[in-house]
């Protein structure tokens, strides 16, 4: 239908980011989603597209600035435009802090806010007023880290906080709000392993106050709360999806 409102989807192979990419179609949107794993991505748009939507899936490595550039440019003119983006890609880092080199930064910045940033800019190329974007940064960006081992995960969703707000600020005369979800603990591929170890698991539970892990779809909810004409006098703002694990 062309009043389907359309939407761009990165990370959208699995995760949250595969979570968003159904949600959005349940809701209606024509939806592209962009993965380095493109059999992943490929899957998850099949699934979308059983919903009785057009959805579409490309691979594309979110760290290579003109692959990104080609792909936002193929989406938005298989979509015919583009209304909401949501940046879930992403990669984490468990190094020790004295262990950590500048490689790993590089390569998780790259990543993490480089490859955000990019997605920002292209897809405010093809966002008409109205349009609403929504990156994923996480309560490690608030909180420094978690219990060891992320400072470069950390300070790069601290960029990502950063980020969303100049360009919220700055894609305001164009129309278009920016706004971020920040999860806490969610069980995504990035930490089942991890979760494998029930100590380690109870204690960064007991750390919120639900005492639970979240759900890829709960986040979902809450990136499609803020891509939605219903939060329309939204912007420049964090949203924390995370069982009360920050709460200021």
């Amino acid at each position: 239908m062309a009043d389907r409102r359309k939407a761009i989807v990165t990370g959208a192979a699995s995760g949250i980011g595969a979570a968003t990419l159904l949600e959005l179609a349940r809701t209606g949107y024509d939806v592209v989603g962009l993965d380095i794993n493109v059999a992943g991505v490929l899957q998850v748009a099949q699934r979308a597209g059983v919903l009785g939507v057009r959805s579409l899936g490309l691979g594309v490595d979110v760290a290579d600035e003109a692959a990104l550039v080609a792909a936002f440019a193929r989406a938005c003119e298989w979509l015919g435009g583009l209304d909401a983006l949501t940046t879930c890609a992403g990669v984490a880092d468990t190094t020790p802090f004295m262990d950590i080199t500048v490689d790993t930064f590089r390569e998780v910045y790259a990543v993490n806010v480089i490859g955000t940033f990019v997605c920002l800019r292209e897809a405010a190329r093809y966002m008409q007023p109205g349009g609403r974007i929504c990156t994923v940064a996480s309560v490690a960006g608030l909180r420094g880290g978690g219990l060891s081992g992320t400072a470069a995960y950390a300070a790069s969703k601290g960029g990502v906080l950063a980020l969303t707000k100049n360009a919220a600020r700055a894609l305001a005369d164009k129309g278009i709000s920016v706004n971020t979800v920040a999860p806490g603990a969610t069980l995504t591929p990035m930490i089942e392993e991890a979760w494998k170890n029930e100590a380690h698991r109870k204690r960064v539970e007991g750390m919120a106050v639900q005492n639970r892990t979240a759900a890829p779809e709960e986040i979902a909810k809450s990136i499609v709360f803020l891509l939605s004409p219903d939060a329309s006098i939204v912007t420049g703002a964090t949203l924390v999806a995370d069982g009360g694990l920050v709460m200021y």
